[in-house]
């Protein structure tokens, strides 16, 4: 019988690392990309596509149709296995000059908002902020004896 459970938890807990895969951004399909060509006009483009997940006018005019799958296995950080880019650019007529296709090896060819806002101020380690936090809580229990504006304590 002990065997019997040590191979039914050894099994979950294999299982349990295999990781979550998310797809997030453009789904696509070839029998689309295949309809885009040189000479389309954008709202053409916008028809066979839709709407671009991001645009550019650095340089010439683009539209940019980004996909990304990422995989998350137990508490880790997500980690990105695949991201595919389709770039259509347009010349001066805003006609479709060229299709290109990027791929994860290709690196960073468009940077896009991951989620992620970094914070201004001074990066505090667990311990100042537990200690920080204590020192807060005392301070406030001194004060709230003496009366505030308006006769509440504490303020």
């Amino acid at each position: 019988m002990p065997v019997f459970a040590a191979l039914f938890l050894g099994t979950a807990a294999i299982g349990g690392c295999t990781g979550q895969i998310d797809r997030h951004g453009h789904v696509f399909i070839d029998v689309d990309l295949d309809q885009v060509r040189p000479g389309m006009s954008k709202a053409d483009v916008k028809t066979v596509l839709g709407s671009p997940d991001t645009t550019s006018a650095i340089g010439g005019d683009a539209y940019y149709y980004i996909s990304s799958t990422m995989k998350t296995v137990a508490f880790l950080k997500p980690k990105e296995i695949d991201r595919q880019v389709v770039a259509v650019y347009f010349g001066g007529t805003d006609q479709v000059t060229e299709v290109a296709r990027y791929g994860i090896k290709d690196g960073v060819l468009v940077n896009y908002y991951k989620g992620e806002t970094p914070a201004r101020g001074k990066d505090l380690s667990f311990l100042e902020q537990m200690f920080g936090n204590l020192a807060n809580r005392q301070m406030f229990k001194k004060d709230q004896g003496a009366p505030g504006p308006a006769g509440i304590p504490g303020i």
